[in-house]
């Protein structure tokens, strides 16, 4: 899956059921329901887990807990905007799987 086919499922009412728990994260953030989320981002204390877990909280506006999970990630603390960022990780996390 691409960035534009993921980016093309938040049509649908759901994720898609293939995806791990980070991405439907992301795919949660993407409909405004940060909530449903960060839920999914704490399913598994994995490096995508972890990232995606900062990304929310920085987009909350707690920065040092988004610190906190960045450094568990092994990930800088992102300086771009949410909008890249959130791009930048649901990018990485396709090309993994």
């Amino acid at each position: 899956m691409t960035l534009s086919e993921f980016k093309a499922t938040l049509a649908q009412s759901q994720p898609p059921e293939d995806i791990a728990p980070a991405l439907q994260a992301l795919w949660w953030d993407a409909k405004g329901n940060w909530d449903q989320a960060h839920d999914c981002a704490q399913i598994r204390e994995d490096m995508p887990g972890n990232w995606v877990h900062a990304y929310l909280h920085r987009k909350e506006g707690d920065l040092s807990n988004a610190g906190y999970w960045y450094r568990r990630a092994g990930q800088p603390v992102a300086t771009t905007t949410l909008a890249d960022e959130w791009a930048e990780i649901v990018a990485t996390l396709l090309s993994a799987r």
